[in-house]
């Protein structure tokens, strides 16, 4: 008798992780749901990265504290969108919640994801993010929790959760999908040279010169 085959597709994956993240979210609310949010999106981003680089050559991965180039999840972006690993439309939603976590960070009243600047910032983040065959299904099982003790989930609250949470979901699933960038050459005192050390010949190394 044959086993069932198992789904294991990145979609797959990023759908059981999904709801664990939604779950844990419910608990978050105000200026602490925004700023949780955004900083688990920012560990993604983080993990998104390291899946194509190679290990460090020191203990740790310094480049990404916070006073070095990659300490920021703006710069986290710029990279992940320049090495092609997030779309266009992906990357203005980070963006957009890199200024929303910065506004709700420096904000020395309530604030609150109701407010026309957060709400009209996060409008057109929310309909791409609909898109996702996700946000339905995440949305009916938010709906069918029971309130927590911090009350009933707000609407913009449900929408922000949902979208961080398809975007950490989606984020670590690719990561898992990424192996470290092998570039064809490599640069050393030497010469240029492939990345397995191997000396070429002349031929080889420089063509007809």
């Amino acid at each position: 008798m044959s086993k069932p085959q198992l789904n294991c597709s990145p979609d797959f994956f990023a759908a059981q992780a999904a709801k664990t993240i939604a779950l844990q979210m419910m608990e978050e609310r105000g200026r602490g749901a925004v700023l949780v949010g955004v900083a688990r999106v920012d560990a993604a981003l983080e993990h998104l990265l390291l899946a194509v680089m190679t290990p460090a050559s020191v203990k740790g991965n310094s480049l990404f504290l916070p006073d070095r180039p990659l300490g920021s999840i703006g710069a986290k972006v710029a990279l992940a969108s320049r090495l092609g690993l997030i779309d266009g439309g992906v990357e203005r939603a980070l963006n957009a919640l890199r200024k929303l976590r910065n506004a709700f960070a420096h904000s020395a009243e309530s604030a609150s994801l109701t407010e026309q600047v957060h709400s009209s910032r996060l409008a057109e983040v929310y309909e791409m993010a609909r898109t996702n065959p996700l946000w339905a299904p995440l949305d009916a099982a938010l709906a069918a929790q029971p309130p927590t003790a911090n009350g009933p989930l707000e609407p913009a609250l449900r929408d922000y959760i949902l979208l961080i949470t398809i975007l950490v979901a989606f984020l670590e699933a690719t990561a898992h999908q990424l192996k470290p960038i092998q570039p064809p050459v490599v640069m050393s005192f030497g010469g240029i040279f492939p990345p397995n050390g191997k000396l070429p010949s002349n031929e080889a190394a420089y063509g007809d010169c």
